[in-house]
């Protein structure tokens, strides 16, 4: 079974993700805004994908604050992590913000909260899994 790990700071958005991500897509789901979490995780090779918010106002990794473009370009610098598929979660979706942030970052794929269409959401995800 393919692991997503959800790093989002808002419970009820993390919470909406799992049911979604389990119920419709038969994925296993991790949570967590701890930063040191998510490199042991993407390091151990325990999740297949990550959903990164793009803002996490309380996430700090060796003393300084870093939001979800950072954490996303810290895993992509690392050869041991940088194929692992990040998809960019934000509810700022200007115009433009999306290349910004996917360029700035290096993630693969962006999402916009709120997740209305439930089913495109779950595709976009099961496209970026690694398949075998």
């Amino acid at each position: 079974m393919k692991t997503v790990l959800i790093v989002e700071d808002d419970l009820i958005n993390a919470r909406v993700f799992s049911k979604i991500l389990t119920k419709r897509g038969g994925l296993a789901v991790k949570h967590t805004e701890n930063v040191e979490e998510v490199m042991q995780i993407a390091h151990a090779q325990e999740a297949d994908i990550i959903l990164m918010d793009v803002s996490l106002s309380r996430s700090v990794y060796l003393g300084k604050a870093v939001d979800g473009i950072k954490i996303t370009q810290m895993l992509k610098a690392d050869p041991s992590t940088a194929s692992l598929p990040i998809i960019l979660v934000t509810a700022h979706a200007m115009e433009g913000d999306r290349e910004s942030f996917l360029k700035q970052s290096g993630a693969d794929a962006y999402i916009s909260k709120p997740v209305v269409d439930h089913q495109a959401f779950v595709d976009q995800v099961m496209a970026l899994l690694p398949t075998g």
